[in-house]
């Protein structure tokens, strides 16, 4: 395990990444905890209010990210600079990303609906840089072999083919899979044969006189929502807590630091 460990995160340089992602993910399940412990009552935790101000802990967020984002360019990839800078930045975007969908609605929505939206981003990103961790490089320019790495013509057409797959699966409403596709060009081509989600661009541009292909979209979007909405929002509440039913007027308990 030891001698893995070095070859494949060690030496490759990823440990400051490796960092950045357990900091990042820590950050975010202790900050869901105390803000649902805030949310109920419990235990020493209350709303941070200076002279009446509520303060969102994206605020300290968005520092710790700065800080740690240009002291981890400066400390390049190896030495302890690296591993704590990546640690500083890995909170930094842990507090910033958990009050994303208040970033997004320049609103207190973080026990709305909307909320959803920051729990959505959270796995997201951390399972995008957990692909990075484990060898996948943007694009799929990692499956080139070594005559095409050499041949820039090979490396140039190899992106703008994937990414021409995510703009589509992008346009097409396919707005995960077109991340993912990013790194997975495998995810981006399904995407792109796919049906157009009704509301997409893409449906909009191609399917308004193909009234069959409109029909069939809207049919295949209700029953993949029927599907998966169901397990999805038990899966966010499991981790970043239920909404609540009715807004409550005023800021919400997620604005500790």
């Amino acid at each position: 395990m030891g001698h893995w460990f070095q070859q494949n995160i060690v030496e490759p340089g990823k440990l400051p990444l490796l960092l950045a992602l357990s900091a990042f993910v820590l950050t975010f399940a202790v900050t869901r905890m105390i803000t649902r412990m805030i949310r109920a009552g419990k235990g020493p935790f209350r709303n941070i209010t200076p002279g009446g101000v509520h303060v969102h802990h994206v605020v300290p967020g968005v520092v710790l990210s700065v800080v740690g984002g240009f002291g981890a360019v400066a400390g390049g990839h190896h030495g302890l600079a690296a591993g704590i800078f990546a640690v500083v930045f890995g909170v930094g975007a842990g507090l910033v990303l958990d009050e994303f969908a208040l970033i997004l609605h320049l609103d207190d929505v973080y026990w709305t609906e909307e909320g959803r939206q920051s729990v959505e981003v959270v796995v997201l990103t951390a399972s995008l840089v957990l692909l990075v961790l484990a060898g996948f490089s943007p694009l799929g320019v990692d499956e080139l072999s070594g005559e095409e790495q050499q041949s820039r013509l090979g490396v140039v057409l190899t992106y703008l083919f994937n990414f021409g797959l995510v703009l589509i699966a992008l346009f097409k409403g396919k707005a995960r899979m077109a991340v993912v596709g990013t790194l997975i060009p495998f995810i981006a081509l399904i995407g792109a044969i796919r049906l157009a989600r009704p509301a997409s661009l893409w449906a909009k541009r191609f399917y308004r006189r193909r009234h069959r292909a409109r029909a069939r979209a809207v049919l295949r979007a209700y029953h993949h929502d029927v599907r998966w909405a169901g397990p999805r929002r038990r899966f966010q509440d499991l981790i970043g807590g239920a909404p609540d039913r009715t807004p409550l007027p005023g800021p919400g308990p997620g604005g500790e630091t």
